[in-house]
C-alpha cells in the first residue's frame, strides 16, 4: 500500500515553506469520530462549524477540532469542551483558553476575528469574552491524526501523539487538519505557531523543550503559520544562516516578486536592527509527489533560498500593514 508520506520522504521533498498560513487559530475540543471535513462531519454542530470557518478564513485565521489522544467517547450533552484561541505573530503571540458546555459553544459566534487578527502591539488581543483567561501552561503540541482525511496522519500521527502524552511535559492534543499530509507525522506547536513534519517523539520533545524556553528549533520545521509560504521559507533560511533561535527575534517585513520567473525577494528583520534580503527560487521541477494518499502524483512547488544578503544598517522596507 503506497503512502504519500513515504513517497515524499523518499524523494527528499523539502519541508521549508509548507506550513498552513494562519495568524489566528481557534481550536475546539470535540471527542468522538471525525469525518474528512471534521467541522461539518463530526459530533460538532455543522452549522456552527461552517460559520466559524467562514468568519476565521475571512481574516487570516483557521479553525480546527482537537481531542485528547486515545479512545474517544461519543459526545454527551453534559460534556465540557476546552477551547484555545491563539495568535502567532512574533512579538504578539498569545493563547487564551476557556471551557464551554455543548450548548455554550454557540458563544464562539461572537468572536471578532478582524480584531483578533490585527496587531495589538501589547502582546495580546482584546479579551475574547467572559470566561476566557490567558493560557500559561506547557506548550501546546497538536498532532494531526485525522485518518478520514489522510491515512498517513492516522498511521503516523496517532502513535506520536500517544507517546508524547505518555512522556509528559507538554499539553498534547490530536488535531483534525493542519495541511501537508505527505509530511506526516505533522505537528503544530503553540504559542509560536511553527509547524513540523517527519519528526519522531525524541526530536519533538526537543522542539517542545526549546519552545518552553522561548526558542525555535529548525530541524523538521515547515515554517511559522503567521507568514505566507515565501515568508516561512525565508525566515527559516535566516535562522539556519545566523543560528538565531529566539522565537520573537525575526520578522518578515516585505515580500515581492522579481521579474525573473519563479524568483521572490523576502526581507527578514531582527529585533536588534539587522536585516537580510533573501532570494527565493520557486520551482515545480523534480519528481511528482502525491499531495495525499490515493491522489495522483503531481508537481509540487519547491521553495529554496538561493541567496541571503545582509542589509546595510538603516536600509529597511516598510513593514506589512
Amino acid at each position: 500500500m503506497s503512502m504519500c508520506a513515504t513517497a515524499s520522504q523518499a524523494l527528499a521533498e523539502p519541508l521549508a515553506g509548507t506550513a498552513a498560513t494562519a495568524r489566528t487559530w481557534l481550536l475546539v475540543e470535540q471527542p468522538g469520530p471525525w469525518g474528512k471535513k471534521a467541522l461539518t462531519q463530526s459530533h460538532f454542530d455543522p452549522e456552527l462549524g461552517r460559520a466559524l470557518d467562514t468568519a476565521a478564513s475571512a481574516h487570516g485565521g483557521r479553525v480546527a477540532l482537537i481531542r485528547r489522544p486515545g479512545r474517544h467517547a461519543d459526545n454527551s450533552p453534559t460534556a465540557r469542551h476546552r477551547v484555545y484561541l491563539a495568535g502567532t505573530v512574533p512579538g504578539d503571540s498569545w493563547v487564551w483558553t476557556t471551557e464551554l458546555s455543548a450548548a455554550g459553544l454557540s458563544a464562539l459566534r461572537g468572536l471578532d476575528f478582524a480584531a483578533l487578527e490585527a496587531p495589538s502591539g501589547t502582546g495580546g488581543p482584546p479579551v475574547p469574552g467572559p470566561g476566557w483567561e490567558p493560557y500559561t501552561g506547557d506548550p501546546l503540541a497538536l498532532v494531526c491524526t485525522n485518518g478520514k482525511r489522510d491515512r498517513c496522519c492516522a498511521l503516523l500521527g496517532r502513535p506520536l501523539a500517544a507517546e508524547l502524552e505518555a512522556s509528559g511535559g507538554a499539553n498534547v492534543w490530536e488535531i483534525t487538519h493542519i495541511g501537508g499530509h505527505r509530511f506526516a507525522p505533522t505537528l503544530l506547536v503553540l504559542p509560536y505557531g511553527y509547524a513540523y513534519g517527519r519528526l519522531g517523539a525524541p526530536a519533538v520533545k526537543s522542539v517542545l523543550d526549546a519552545v518552553r524556553d522561548g526558542h525555535v528549533l529548525t530541524e523538521g520545521c515547515r515554517g511559522r503559520s503567521a507568514w505566507d509560504r515565501p515568508g516561512q521559507a525565508a525566515e527559516l533560511a535566516v535562522r539556519e544562516h545566523t543560528g538565531e533561535t529566539g522565537a520573537h527575534a525575526l520578522d518578515v517585513t516585505e515580500t515581492r516578486e522579481e521579474p525573473e520567473a519563479g524568483r521572490r525577494l523576502v526581507t527578514v528583520t531582527h529585533q536588534d536592527g539587522r536585516g537580510w534580503r533573501v532570494t527565493l527560487a520557486e520551482t515545480t521541477e523534480g519528481p511528482a509527489v502525491p499531495s495525499s494518499c490515493g491522489a495522483a502524483p503531481t508537481s509540487q512547488v519547491r521553495t529554496a533560498a538561493v541567496r541571503i544578503e545582509e542589509l546595510p544598517p538603516g536600509v529597511r522596507p516598510h513593514p506589512h500593514p
